[in-house]
């Protein structure tokens, strides 16, 4: 393919596995449009490619073709409203975890000035999504990777929000902190899980939880507790198998009201309760 209009070059991307959305915003990205201005795409249909905004989108098809993420290739990703910037030193965030800022904005509705901890925050869209939706909580975010926190602390200044950020793993930067709810993303995949081929691009240490891909979960589950109000929430995302041992072992370590919440799939992806009022 030597030079082609822009929609014999989406057509063109098609014809190689690329979905259509995908096709028009790597082109929109290519020729430095905004990545959702779809009425350009069709006022300029016949419009000749530009040589090197034509060679740009060739590499970015080849490269999501080889699994790279979108978000990765572009350098940002909408969540919840928001526009964030990621690259491959943080998840790309999904869709399927807007469920789990939704329930913990029901969870904490009927509080006054909240307070909750987004651990392991990655590109910070957690963090981020729950102070934009409730501007007088204060939001804690936590990861033990500073290069994630580099990434999380430049949207949040970007989106001119207030986050306290500290590193470390999961509850142990919190010290005495006291919070409503714990939200959490945390690895789940196991060690040797066949889907990891197509994840080689993003940071194995955010994917990856030994051998059930329940190690992360068990110790945020044991850690909690401390750092809870009495009727505080822990809510976490998980595997699409694993509702029923996290249950489990939220029930085990004295958590009431546990249950699980769909993804936009119908799948449970997230489980979560309530530390008990009373001890």
């Amino acid at each position: 393919m030597t030079s082609a209009n822009v929609q014999s070059a989406l057509t063109w991307a098609q014809q190689q596995g690329v979905t259509r959305l995908e096709a028009q915003m790597l082109l929109l990205h290519s020729v430095g449009r905004d990545l959702h201005d779809r009425v350009w795409l069709l006022s300029h249909d016949t419009e000749t490619l530009d040589p090197l905004a034509h060679l740009a989108f060739q590499a970015q098809v080849a490269r999501r073709l080889a699994h790279v993420p979108l978000a990765y290739i572009t350098g940002q990703k909408e969540f919840f409203g928001l526009s964030l910037q990621v690259d491959a030193r943080v998840l790309d965030p999904r869709a399927d975890t807007e469920v789990l800022v939704e329930w913990a904005l029901s969870c904490l509705a009927d509080i006054p000035s909240p307070q909750v901890v987004d651990l392991g925050t990655g590109s910070g869209a957690i963090a981020l999504a729950l102070k934009h939706s409730r501007s007088e909580a204060q939001v804690w975010a936590v990861d033990l990777s500073a290069d994630a926190l580099a990434v999380a602390q430049a949207n949040a200044d970007r989106l001119a929000l207030s986050i306290t950020w500290r590193q470390g793993a999961w509850c142990a930067p919190l010290g005495e902190a006291q919070f409503d709810a714990i939200v959490s993303n945390p690895p789940y995949v196991a060690d040797h899980d066949p889907h990891l081929e197509h994840l080689q691009h993003e940071p194995l240490q955010a994917l990856t939880s030994g051998h059930d891909g329940l190690n992360d979960i068990r110790q945020i589950v044991q850690q909690a507790g401390s750092h809870l109000r009495p009727g505080g929430w822990l809510l976490m995302e998980h595997g699409f198998d694993q509702a029923l041992a996290v249950h489990d072992l939220l029930l085990n370590a004295g958590f009431e009201q546990v249950q699980s919440r769909p993804d936009l799939a119908g799948i449970l992806r997230c489980t979560g309760g309530r530390w008990p009022t009373m001890k």
